[in-house]
C-alpha cells in the first residue's frame, strides 16, 4: 500500500478539497470590497440576470442545495440587495437598486479573481476551470 502522502496528492477528494480552500481564500479576498462572499455576489449576479428567477432555478444554475440558496437569499433581502416577492405558492427573485449598484463591485472582483489565480497559473488556470466543469458533469450524469 503506499503511504499516505502520496495517496492525497493521488486522490481527487483531497486534491479538489484542498484547490476548493486555495481558491475560496483567493476569492474572498478579492471579493472583500464589495463586503459580498463569492457565492452571495453569484447569486446576485444571476437573481440581476434573471430578474423574477424563483429559488428552484436559481439552485439549479448554481449546483447548489435549495437549503443553501435559501440562506443566501436570506441574507442578501436582509441587506437589502434582493427583493422577494410571492406568487402564489412560488417566490420570484429580483435585485433591488442597491443590489444593482454593486454589480460593477462584484463584476470588478471577479477580474481581480481571475487576475489573482491567472498569476499563479497562467493560462492552465482557464483549462483548469473547464475540465473540473466537465469532470462535475460527467460525475453528476452517473448520479442521475
Amino acid at each position: 500500500m503506499a503511504d499516505s502522502s502520496t495517496l492525497m496528492h493521488n486522490c481527487l477528494f483531497f486534491t479538489a478539497n484542498n484547490l476548493a480552500r486555495s481558491i475560496t481564500r483567493l476569492a474572498e479576498d478579492a471579493f472583500r470590497p464589495t463586503g459580498l462572499s463569492p457565492s452571495h455576489a453569484f447569486v446576485l449576479m444571476v437573481a440581476a440576470e434573471n430578474p423574477g428567477i424563483g429559488p428552484g432555478e436559481l439552485a439549479a444554475a448554481l449546483a447548489l442545495a435549495p437549503s443553501t440558496v435559501t440562506r443566501f437569499v436570506d441574507a442578501l433581502v436582509a441587506r437589502g440587495l434582493l427583493t422577494r416577492t410571492a406568487e402564489g405558492r412560488a417566490s420570484r427573485l429580483a435585485p433591488t437598486s442597491a443590489g444593482l449598484a454593486l454589480l460593477k463591485g462584484v463584476e470588478n472582483s471577479w477580474k481581480r479573481l481571475h487576475k489573482a489565480y491567472s498569476h499563479v497559473l497562467g493560462p492552465e488556470g482557464d483549462r483548469l476551470a473547464a475540465d473540473i466543469d466537465a469532470a462535475c458533469r460527467k460525475l453528476d450524469s452517473e448520479e442521475s
